[in-house]
């Protein structure tokens, strides 16, 4: 009899397994593929320090509809070589203002009670001229240990941009510690292979160029903004964003509220997000609940 019942529970939990069963439920297939508009890639440039030749590289990307972020010393700020304060707000419009310490030191090597000050002071004085808050930075020459890392998120900032090239176009697996693709010298060859790749599994894709302005006018290459302008300008296919914008979709992506079943979601942020959903592309407007 004991064997007898056995062999019926097993019938009833493989029943089950195979959809028999009345409690099985179907659940939606979730993939947070897309990014605006439905995009599976995005291009996004960062540089440092301020220097007087940002006025130039601006001007390029501007023409090409290119979006960076801009990291800023502001203790250098007014200094002979570097921007003046009276242009911050509307040199860097349309694109991002980030920390990148006062006077740029090499934080792993700091005390607490600096590293504190040159973060916090330099976003206070960042903020005062461009009017928003100030969330990321990037590590002034691209050093930093776990302690500065754990610093971070009390004093503000929820990105930080480092030097350590991947090649890639990977999606950052902590936005602490964000590689970049790779330097400017290499951008186009980088943004050539961008366009031409099939995003594995239909995954978010990202080309994340770092540098510096002064570099195209010491090495003479300024011509290489005009290629890869050319290249990226009008591709229907690429959000150009700053890294504040890319985390913070990524961070409403994330937000979203799932019921168990995943059939309906609520979008509790202000921005309007699209992903997957068994394998259809769905937008959600912001404070909107929908059933899939």
């Amino acid at each position: 009899m004991l064997k007898q019942w056995l062999c019926i529970a097993k019938q009833i939990h493989f029943d089950t397994l195979q959809g028999k069963g009345q409690y099985v439920m179907a659940a939606v297939k979730i993939k947070f593929d897309r990014f605006p508009d439905g995009l599976h890639k995005a291009a996004t440039f960062s540089f440092d320090d301020g220097r007087e030749h940002d006025r130039r590289l601006i001007e390029l990307m501007n023409q090409y509809e290119l979006k960076g972020t801009f990291h800023l010393n502001s203790g250098l700020i007014g200094h002979d070589g570097y921007i003046r304060a009276d242009e911050v707000a509307e040199l860097y419009k349309g694109h991002e203002v980030s920390a990148h310490t006062v006077t740029h030191p090499f934080l792993e090597q700091s005390p607490g009670e600096q590293i504190v000050s040159e973060i916090m002071k330099d976003r206070e004085a960042l903020e005062g001229l461009v009017g928003y808050p100030v969330r990321g930075m990037s590590y002034p020459f691209g050093t930093y240990d776990d302690r500065v890392v754990a610093m971070l998120p009390a004093l503000g900032i929820e990105y930080a941009r480092t030097i350590k090239s991947h090649g890639g176009f990977d999606m950052p697996a902590d936005s602490l510690r964000w590689h970049p693709t790779c330097h400017h010298k290499g951008m186009c060859e980088a943004a050539e292979r961008f366009l031409q790749s099939q995003p594995y599994r239909n995954r978010m894709e990202l080309l994340f160029i770092w540098g510096h302005s002064y570099e195209f006018e010491s090495d003479g290459n300024w011509s290489i903004i005009d290629r890869i302008g050319r290249l990226l300008q009008g591709q229907d296919s690429v959000w150009h964003a700053t890294m504040g914008e890319i985390h913070a979709y990524r961070k409403a992506l994330e937000a979203l509220r799932f019921s168990v079943d995943r059939s309906m979601v609520h979008n509790p942020s202000a921005t309007d997000v699209w992903f997957s959903a068994d394998d259809e592309l769905v937008m959600i407007r912001h404070g909107e609940t929908v059933r899939l």
